[in-house]
């Protein structure tokens, strides 16, 4: 135990060094209560499972956070892997320690390899901690930090999975808190599992080519002190060396080299206020020649995390680029701590207030943003809203708005107010009108146009704005102005699903009780409200779809129908149909010719009739119904009338399986419907689409309906499904339509 009590008294030492009027004897009594409750607990190391504790609590301390937080971080697993509680906690501690616990266990507890709802479900409990009281996250980084530099004794598996999931949510936590120096860390730490051999390849021409420069940047470091010094202006320069999984990515994602990267080595230069910033700035680009597109001014625009300097790159007289960083030390703690400076600045604060501040309004937005949200769309949204990097455009009055790269003026107009971007019609970017897909550059000034008698967004603005905010805003206009073509559409996109997924509308509305227990499962209370979310975007065909098909399969609703068919296969093997010849011949080989097309049960050349309901096509999975005198009536699986739901049970005997033949015929009957806007020369527009896939039209009608939309009716003669699925494809493309399916009922 020397070496816990050992490691122990460095904690206390950073403590004191920090704050000599810490109260160690509380921090002594927290190393106890933690040391005592796991015990001989051990860690995958074989070290005690106490050291971790102490280490993340130096971690935590060396971000210089208060000793309540200290002492939470020796306590933060002990509710999770001990018999400890939050009560016990509160009662030796205090209520503050007990829920910084606690909010560091919940967090814990999260399992992102779950599904995308839970994973939601997850991001959301971390912001809301984050907002609550932001050293629950703090607390929580050090802990990942710390499991991350003793990844080495996990299995490979759980290295990946580890290093996946802190890449993908904890350093950009971290980033967006504006800790860099915690985030670049965590970033090289999983690059070196999820990719060992790119890691080994940068990190060894990196330390190569710094040997070669070591030279050049120390004498470029003594010039600047130096003239600096004659100018009178205090400061502290010192080298930084870019990280490897920053130079990894962008040899990779760009196609560069490490010598094409111009900010491989900055110098920093710390100084005492904001005027000594420009003043340095001055001298810089007089001493060397500055690379024209390579200067940043994040002290006029700082960065939504807060993040303040200027950057500027030049070139030294060996030809060699190098970037300089200039900024005041408290931006320099602001950017090597992020939320955890400015923390410490606001320590007089109550802790209820921590929350209410400018700082954290993002974290808000997002918790916002997740309402009536499909999970993927949100996970995917929010890295793209939180993790991106930022682009900083200005209004016409000069003021700044960040948005994430890549972002469009409908971005820029919802961050302005919802009714800008509700109201919009077009956009200037520096005084030229451009398009809604326009992405946006540094420094670009936008204006938005708009109208009051516009109509509103259109859909097709979802898949063009970049930022969450943007996409939210859309999804709630489209929820509270167009539910009742949200309904339509939605209906038309959760059928289609179905389709797709091979079932039918009839088999989730067996019954009252089956389809109250479907919507529980995809969290909505009726048909209705469903297809109207489907509709706006708030949840997806696919998802509700994929998850009443796994609730269909837990209940066994689908095994019982394949055990029903299995039971018919064997009464038809008996003779049980109206056609003796089927049951004398169904040990014998099946013939690969039919004149129809269709082989039944073993049978070619039966009296085949294809149903008008559902008129099916080769590729189409099917089934038969023997008729009395008409033969079989071929169904597609999918059709209403062939649902095993809505069979006769006296009539089980009746349906037998049947198969296509390749080949065997050149053309079947079949109908779609498409459904679109109405407009002047829709049915034209559709005949041209059709006459340019060569085919064959038999009958064509067209009805409008009283809310705007209008249905085609089309009977077609097609090959098989391949071609079904081409002229499908083309009518799709037709301005104005909103969804093809084929006809059925």
């Amino acid at each position: 135990m020397d070496h816990v009590l050992t490691q122990y008294q460095s904690l206390e030492h950073i403590v004191l060094e920090n704050n000599s009027e810490a109260n160690v004897e509380r921090l002594r009594q927290a190393f106890d209560y933690a040391r005592a409750h796991h015990g001989s607990q051990m860690r995958k190391s074989g070290e005690p499972y106490i050291t971790h504790p102490i280490a993340v609590a130096v971690l935590v301390a060396e971000l210089d956070l208060d000793t309540d937080s200290v002492i939470a971080a020796l306590l933060h697993d002990c509710i999770e892997d001990t018999d400890s509680t939050h009560e016990d906690i509160a009662h030796l501690f205090g209520d503050t320690v007990a829920n910084l616990v606690d909010g560091v266990t919940k967090l814990t507890r999260m399992q992102y390899t779950s599904k995308e709802d839970e994973q939601m479900e997850n991001l959301r409990k971390m912001f809301m901690a984050m907002a609550k009281d932001v050293r629950v996250i703090l607390i929580k980084l050090c802990d990942r930090l710390h499991n991350m530099r003793t990844l080495q004794f996990q299995t490979p598996r759980k290295q990946k999975e580890k290093s996946l999931e802190t890449m993908e949510i904890y350093a950009p936590i971290a980033h967006r808190l504006g800790m860099q120096k915690l985030k670049w860390e965590l970033e090289d730490l999983s690059l070196r599992y999820l990719d060992p051999v790119g890691y080994q390849e940068v990190e060894q021409e990196l330390e190569a080519l710094t040997q070669q420069n070591s030279e050049f940047l120390s004498r470029m470091r003594d010039q600047i002190e130096q003239r600096l010094k004659k100018e009178g202006i205090q400061c502290t320069v010192y080298g930084r060396l870019k990280h490897i999984y920053s130079i990894y990515r962008k040899m990779y994602a760009q196609s560069k080299t490490l010598r094409e990267i111009f900010d491989i080595y900055a110098l920093r230069v710390i100084v005492e206020d904001i005027s000594s910033c420009y003043n340095v700035l001055g001298s810089i680009h007089d001493m060397f020649n500055p690379v024209l597109g390579r200067f940043k001014d994040y002290i006029g625009t700082p960065k939504p995390n807060g993040y303040q300097s200027l950057h500027t790159t030049v070139v030294g007289r060996e030809g060699i680029p190098f970037e300089v960083q200039i900024r005041t030390w408290k931006m320099h703690q602001t950017a090597e701590y992020g939320v955890a400076a400015h923390w410490k600045y606001k320590q007089g604060m109550a802790n209820s207030n921590l929350g209410t501040e400018q700082e954290f309004e993002w974290v808000r937005k997002l918790l916002e943003s997740q309402q009536d949200t499909d999970p993927d769309e949100f996970v995917r949204t929010l890295k793209v809203d939180m993790f991106a990097d930022e682009v900083f455009v200005f209004t016409p009055n000069g003021d700044v708005k960040s948005l994430p790269a890549g972002a469009t003026p409908i971005d820029f107009a919802y961050s302005i107010h919802s009714a800008v971007g509700n109201s919009m019609t077009g956009a200037r970017v520096n005084g030229r009108i451009v398009t809604f897909d326009t992405p946006l550059k540094n420094g670009d000034i936008v204006e938005i146009l708009t109208s009051k008698s516009a109509r509103g967004p259109s859909r097709d603005w979802m898949h063009i704005c970049k930022s969450n905010e943007a996409r939210n805003k859309i999804r709630q206009w489209f929820k509270k102005e167009r539910r009742e073509e949200n309904i339509v559409t939605g209906r038309a996109a959760f059928e289609a699903e179905l389709k797709h997924a091979g079932l039918t509308m009839s088999a989730i509305t067996a019954s009252p009780e089956l389809l109250d227990t479907l919507l529980k499962r995809v969290r909505f209370g009726a048909l209705e409200e469903l297809y109207a979310a489907i509709g706006y975007g708030g949840m997806s065909a696919a998802k509700a779809v994929g998850r009443m098909k796994e609730e269909l399969t837990r209940l066994g609703r689908l095994e019982r129908q394949h055990a029903d068919r299995q039971a018919m296969h064997a009464s038809l093997s008996a003779g049980e149909t109206v056609f003796p010849a089927t049951a004398k011949q169904t040990s014998a080989p099946r013939p690969r010719r039919s004149e129809s097309g269709i082989i039944v049960e073993g049978l070619d050349n039966c009296m085949v009739k294809f149903s008008k309901c559902c008129t099916p096509v080769p590729g189409d999975p099917v089934v038969g119904f023997i008729t009395r005198g008409y033969g079989v009536s071929i169904h597609r699986k999918d059709c209403p009338n062939a649902d095993p739901a809505r069979r006769k049970p006296e009539e089980a005997g009746r349906w037998v399986e049947v198969s296509w033949v390749d080949g065997e015929q050149t053309s079947y009957h079949t109908s779609l419907e498409v459904s679109a806007k109405d407009r002047d020369g829709l049915a034209l527009d559709v005949a041209m689409a059709l006459s340019a896939q060569k085919a064959k039209l038999s009958n064509m009608s067209a009805r409008a309906q009283p809310d705007g939309y209008a249905v085609v009716i089309l009977d077609l003669v097609v090959k098989d499904q391949k071609e079904l699925t081409s002229i499908i494809n083309k009518l799709s493309q037709v301005p104005g339509v909103l969804g093809v399916r084929r006809a059925t009922g």
